[in-house]
């Protein structure tokens, strides 16, 4: 577990890193003493449980027991919180600098609600993402017809009632380890990510190796219509060795490794230009 301590204006909050569960974990205390100035932040925890009746049956799921380092330097288990969490409580939280974090989930559940009537504003906005974070062009329409391939392959796999994330999770590392050489948490590990996105972190030609084997995969189960998760995962290898082999002709006419650390610090290393 790594733990650092950040800054949010003028005030400390203790984070964590968990690799196991790719989560990072914020200290419940700090976030609430930080937003309040309350100067006994565990009663005034205690006061919004007693308020919120949803927030207190939930409690136990919502906090987590973490090893943080305090100011003093000593280590000790803390009531934390991961970001899902931390939104809910502060949601709870009456206090004017609570309120741009409340504006800001009202505003995300909104246009939430408009991509589900009208998926193509989800496509648009997340082009002008993109740009507004500094992607190129020519990689923002490669992610964009990667994000339509990741769906298709969903799709196909919710009609193999495969519905769980953990599934999904699972048979995505299968994949990606059979084409890149790399598990998901290798792969991340890498190009120096956590919680990012890797998607958002390949190059244009990881983008569209990435697609290739999530299109071969789509295509495959369509044909044999798995009934097991067993024979998909057997069909998200395959899928996978069909791109490792564009890669590995790829690594041999070029002379060049294909899995790269660049990551999105450097967006115009992601376009690799051809000459």
């Amino acid at each position: 577990m790594e733990n650092k301590i950040k800054l949010f204006e003028d005030r400390r909050i203790r984070y964590a890193w968990d690799a196991e569960k790719e989560e990072w974990f914020f200290s419940i205390s700090d976030v609430v003493e930080a937003l309040t100035d309350s100067a006994d932040p565990k009663q005034y925890i205690k006061k919004m449980r007693a308020r919120d009746e949803s927030l207190n049956s939930n409690w136990g799921t919502i906090c987590t027991p973490v090893q943080m380092r305090g100011l003093d330097g000593k280590s000790r288990k803390i009531q934390s919180s991961d970001a899902q969490g931390i939104l809910r409580i502060i949601q709870s939280i009456p206090s004017p600098k609570a309120e741009p974090f409340k504006m800001w989930l009202a505003q995300v559940g909104a246009e939430r609600v408009d991509e589900i009537a009208d998926p193509e504003k989800a496509i648009l906005r997340g082009a002008e993402y993109y740009r507004a974070k500094g992607y190129t062009e020519g990689w923002i329409n490669q992610r964009l017809q990667a994000i339509e391939m990741r769906k298709e392959l969903t799709d196909e796999w919710k009609a193999r009632g495969i519905e769980k994330e953990r599934d999904y999770a699972i048979l995505t590392n299968e994949m990606t380890k059979a084409w890149s050489g790399l598990s998901v948490r290798d792969y991340k590990q890498l190009k120096g990510l956590k919680k990012e996105n890797l998607r958002d972190n390949m190059t244009n030609v990881e983008l569209v190796l990435n697609m290739l084997a999530e299109v071969t995969t789509t295509a495959i189960s369509k044909s044999r219509k798995p009934e097991t998760f067993v024979e998909s995962k057997a069909i998200a290898k395959e899928g996978g060795d069909v791109a490792k082999d564009a890669r590995l002709n790829i690594e041999k006419r070029t002379g060049n490794k294909v899995i790269s650390p660049a990551n999105a610090k450097d967006k115009l290393q992601l376009d690799i230009k051809s000459e």
